[in-house]
């Protein structure tokens, strides 16, 4: 009896760790590679790429990190490209060990070396390649040697297999990185570690491998053009194992940083940890139904919107502030968020699965501006202020927001700080921009339109924060200035458009035609004209009622885009849409404002199945990465909500590509939306049993859990 008792047990135990297993394995579905490759169609690019362009579509990169980690491990195999990965290129030139696919980082190179020339690199290929998540291997075909990489938050491990066991060596390539090298230095400290440091980045590193190192070579020391080479001492067994810890303070933190995170554990040890932490995250979303495409391009995209910002501070809480100096907080520090690109919808989904990184997000951008009086912006507009307030209204409150509120008010009134032109703005309710003539994509001048476009919701956010605060004064004053992005708008060609100092419209006047930095930023007058997510009511009156928005708006999807306009990132073309870029990420939603929903998902299906994943090997994304945002668009939009504005705590329902979606909010609750019929259109909307009015729900159902039915024909 109790050998029957103790074998039912033992088959209830496998049984339980079997579903258990077949339930977290959810990292199987993401392929790093998505995002790597070039995107040629001239017809999803909306014209024929110029010779010797790359079209800037994706720039991921597919090797090891762990969710918002200093070190992302990842192979380069061309300096100066958006990720250093290529999937094109088959020479790898190193392992570098800090990425964010945006034309910089890629610190500290290194490579596996054996019988190397002159002229160091390697020819690989995809059949001898892998990944997932924590985890990257590739063979080197002119080394003869397999390489797997793996990491923690702030250390790299490499595994390398010789096949030439007596001239093993590995290169350190100092003067090499996406962001420029300054000066570098390396050197030997006792039998088997280095330690070194790389400038630009300013990046200390500190080395061990599992035998003796016989010498170390240095060339050009200090130059771009210098390397150094660790040769190892023959006699050695098994796999060369380099462990490599990484600091923004000092080689010491380095050194300690690799003896706390990996310090005698395998590889296999540090590959399964990164495995289950990945697991973790993921399946904080669990669906039914839809492809499996559907859901390799979920969970890919999950992923990718958890590899920025980065982590800057060290195990000992140690980090450089702002102003250089090391300082010791009680919070990780990490990178200022992308903020132009993720404010939108990355930023959101950050504070839903993860919130405590963005709370110690917020607590960094706090101290930067404690340290230069301006909490930091990225690239256009103040979206701190909208991310910030997201963040805080959704219950993320856990910081000084009244310190934090003062600094986002001096962004949004003190001239030459964080706002661009500000003055103008307050005292003319626009930015002006100069009259040139003959403009052309590159011209560089205020971007005017874009900037009131951005500040309007920037001051609509941040007053969002003055009423929860209790701040009437400032609340009339902000609201009151969020209304400027009518200030833009010309009646007669009922487009956002241009204005000159003395408030005339600029002439002549193109709609179709996309400048970088002149009246536009990255767009044309298209893709910005729909964009007042806070306000849509006053927008939709400007245009006339319902009946005259919608009709721009079929416009917008309709209207071809002219081939000979030409430039980098307004490219993927649904009419004059372009979703290969952010500022008109909201377009697509917008029907459903004016009761249409069907219409919006018409573009949205079309997006989602079409413009993700594109190419042979489904390799292929629709535009930049950027740090996460296209990612988070898919996430969202795939699985029913979406963020149309990311301050409001609130979310537009669309309907999801799953039969059914359970997301494990932050509290612990379930919050499960489900999607019985088989068609697209929406026709109704329950909330935990009960019609819902309109089309948004609330961020409570995060909070306390609930259903979600969308009935659809």
């Amino acid at each position: 009896m109790k050998s029957l008792t103790r074998l039912l047990n033992i088959l209830l135990f496998l049984s339980f760790g079997y579903q258990t297993q077949a339930q977290t394995k959810l990292t199987k579905y993401v392929n790093t590679f998505i995002g790597t490759a070039p995107l040629t169609d001239p017809k999803i690019l909306g014209y024929e790429l110029p010779q010797g362009w790359r079209s800037w579509a994706g720039l991921t990169f597919p090797g090891s990190s762990l969710p918002n980690a200093m070190v992302q491990l990842s192979p380069v195999t061309e300096f100066g490209s958006g990720a250093g990965y290529e999937y094109e290129d088959d020479i790898i030139y190193g392992f570098a060990h800090t990425n964010k696919g945006h034309w910089n980082l890629c610190n500290i190179p290194v490579l596996p070396l054996s019988n190397p020339t002159e002229k160091f690199g390697s020819k690989f290929s995809h059949k001898n390649e892998s990944s997932a998540p924590g985890y990257y291997q590739v063979y080197l075909d002119d080394y003869e040697v397999n390489v797997k990489l793996t990491s923690t938050l702030r250390a790299g491990f490499h595994q390398y297999e010789y096949k030439n066991s007596r001239d093993r060596q590995i290169l350190f390539l100092m003067g090499k990185a996406n962001s420029g090298v300054s000066t570098w230095n390396i050197e030997q400290v006792g039998t088997s570690a280095v330690q070194g440091f790389q400038g630009g980045e300013n990046i200390y590193f500190y080395a061990t491998v599992n035998g003796k190192i016989a010498k170390l070579d240095q060339k050009d020391a200090g130059k771009r053009s210098g390397y150094a080479i660790m040769h190892l001492a023959d006699g050695g067994k098994g796999p060369v194992e380099l462990k490599i810890g990484l600091s923004f303070v000092s080689t010491a933190n380095a050194k300690e940083n690799l003896e706390k995170e990996i310090g005698h554990k395998t590889f296999m040890q540090i590959r399964d940890e990164a495995t289950a932490k990945w697991e973790g995250l993921l399946s904080n979303i669990r669906v039914k139904g839809g492809t499996e495409k559907q859901k390799q391009l979920l969970y890919s995209c999950l992923y990718r919107s958890f590899l920025w910002p980065a982590l800057r501070s060290d195990v000992n809480g140690e980090f450089k502030d702002a102003k250089r100096n090391v300082v010791k907080g009680n919070f990780n520090y990490y990178t200022e968020p992308s903020l132009w690109d993720t404010y939108r919808n990355k930023d959101v989904l950050l504070g839903l699965i993860t919130p405590k990184v963005t709370l110690d997000v917020i607590k960094s951008m706090k101290d930067v501006g404690d340290k230069t009086g301006f909490i930091p912006t990225f690239f256009h507009g103040d979206h701190g202020a909208s991310s910030i307030a997201g963040s805080y209204l959704r219950g993320i409150d856990d910081f000084d927001i009244k310190g934090t509120y003062q600094l986002l008010l001096r962004n949004a009134n003190v001239d030459g700080g964080a706002r661009p032109f500000v003055k103008e703005y307050i005292e003319k309710g626009y930015i002006s921009d100069p009259d040139v003539k003959n403009p052309h994509v590159e011209t560089k001048a205020k971007a005017g339109v874009s900037k009131t476009l951005e500040y309007s919701y920037d001051d609509y956010s941040l007053a969002q924060i003055a009423k929860k605060l209790g701040d009437s004064s400032n609340y009339r004053i902000l609201m009151a200035r969020s209304k400027n992005y009518k200030n833009m708008f010309d009646p007669v060609t009922r487009f956002m458009r241009g204005r000159l100092d003395n408030g005339d419209w600029i002439k002549p006047f193109n709609p179709q035609y996309p400048y970088y930095e002149y009246m536009y930023r990255e767009a044309n007058a298209w893709q910005v004209s729909f964009y007042a997510p806070h306000d849509m009511k006053g927008l939709i009156e400007l245009y006339g009622g319902a009946k005259e928005f919608e009709s721009k708006l079929d416009s917008l999807f309709t209207l071809p885009w002219n081939p000979k306009y030409i430039a980098r990132n307004v490219e993927t073309m649904i009419g004059q849409y372009c979703q290969g870029n952010q500022p008109d990420h909201e377009a697509p939603f917008a029907y459903t404002i004016i009761g249409k929903p069907e219409k919006s998902q018409k573009i949205i299906d079309k997006i989602l199945n079409e413009l993700y994943g594109i190419g042979d090997e489904g390799l292929a994304l629709s535009g930049m990465d950027d740090a996460g945002e296209m990612s988070a668009w898919y996430v969202f939009s795939s699985l029913g909500l979406y963020p149309f504005s990311a301050t409001d705590p609130n979310y537009i329902v669309t309907a999801p590509l799953f039969d059914e979606v359970k997301w494990k909010t932050s509290s612990g609750k379930v919050l499960t939306i489900s999607k019985p019929g088989k068609g697209r259109g929406i026709t109704e909307i329950k909330v935990d049993g009960k019609i819902n009015q309109g089309y948004f729900i609330s961020h409570d159902l995060f909070r306390n859990g609930g259903k979600v039915e969308i009935n659809t024909q």
